[in-house]
């Protein structure tokens, strides 16, 4: 997954635990070599050679749930959370420091939208040549919940999944206390902006401070609108707690997307969430600890 992973669980016993954890972290590998855009061999690659000749694949059911997610999210932002916009990243750099050049950025919008794809189950069929999906805003989740429902269905009930920050809890820990979830401040590198309490659920989070670069006092940071290619300028960072990591994953992304919208949709959304804009204001339904403008 390209980034710290852990499991913790509290079992009867190790045999129990090791065997919930070696079915998890089998899926978990099983995922990543299905769904990596960094492996010739994986699937999504084959999608994607089929895609850069504009042609046609058929797909198996659990890549159709997968799309048929995509699709969903792509239609509930607005067009703004849009598997085909990765191809994005060959304009931005982030260790060179300079900025895309125009033409390419033009080059690269002209394959991007998912309006150009045409998703009739089981069969995915690109109108343009050159496109790419990438499941990068999906999987990583998916993965989790997909390790959490492996522990449980071994018998194990109290327990975390964390694949680099998305984070599954399947139940509290061994002594029942909820396991505490730091929630990291953008602009402070080490500090907090908040703890959280979870005894089960999703929690996922969205920011412009992992992969980023600062010009002229301007930061740009990794998430990108698809519409213009440029990245997202008006919320910091976003965290969201659900039912499953997926759900909280794009739920946080696309408030990013959605960007001077974003604090208004989450609260539409109805679910448990933190904001961070980029001058520091916070609040969100869970920030109960500090509100308000930073120091």
């Amino acid at each position: 997954m390209g980034t710290p992973c852990e499991i913790q669980l509290f079992a009867a016993g190790p045999a129990t635990a090791n065997a919930a954890v070696a079915l998890a972290v089998a899926d978990i590998q099983r995922l990543e070599a299905r769904y990596s855009r960094y492996r010739a061999d994986s699937f999504l690659s084959e999608i994607n050679r089929v895609a850069a000749l504009g042609g046609s694949i058929t797909v198996d059911d659990e890549t159709a749930k997968l799309l048929d997610y995509a699709m969903t999210c792509y239609e509930q932002s607005d067009g703004l959370f849009d598997v085909t916009s990765g191809i994005l990243r060959r304009a931005w750099k982030f260790d060179s420091g300079c900025l895309p050049a125009p033409a390419l950025m033009v080059e690269l919008l002209g394959k991007v939208g998912w309006e150009k794809v045409s998703w009739q189950s089981p069969v995915l069929s690109f109108s343009v040549q050159g496109m790419e999906i990438d499941f990068g805003g999906v999987v990583k989740e998916y993965a989790a919940d997909c390790a959490a429902t492996l522990c449980r269905n071994q018998g194990v009930t109290r327990g975390v999944v964390n694949l680099g920050g998305d984070i599954r809890v399947i139940g509290p820990r061994g002594d029942g206390s909820p396991w505490r979830v730091g929630i990291r401040d953008p602009r402070r590198r080490g500090d907090l902006l908040e703890t959280l309490s979870v005894y089960e659920g999703a929690i996922a989070s969205s920011g412009d401070y992992e992969r980023c670069m600062v010009i002229d006092n301007v930061r740009y940071g990794h998430i990108l609108n698809p519409k213009t290619g440029w990245p997202v300028g008006h919320l910091a960072a976003v965290t969201v707690v659900g039912d499953f990591c997926v759900v909280a994953g794009s739920a946080s992304t696309i408030a990013m997307l959605k960007q001077t919208d974003g604090v208004a949709w989450l609260s539409q959304l109805n679910l448990p969430h933190i904001w961070v804009d980029v001058q520091g204001t916070c609040g969100g339904s869970l920030f109960q600890k500090v509100l308000g403008q930073r120091p």
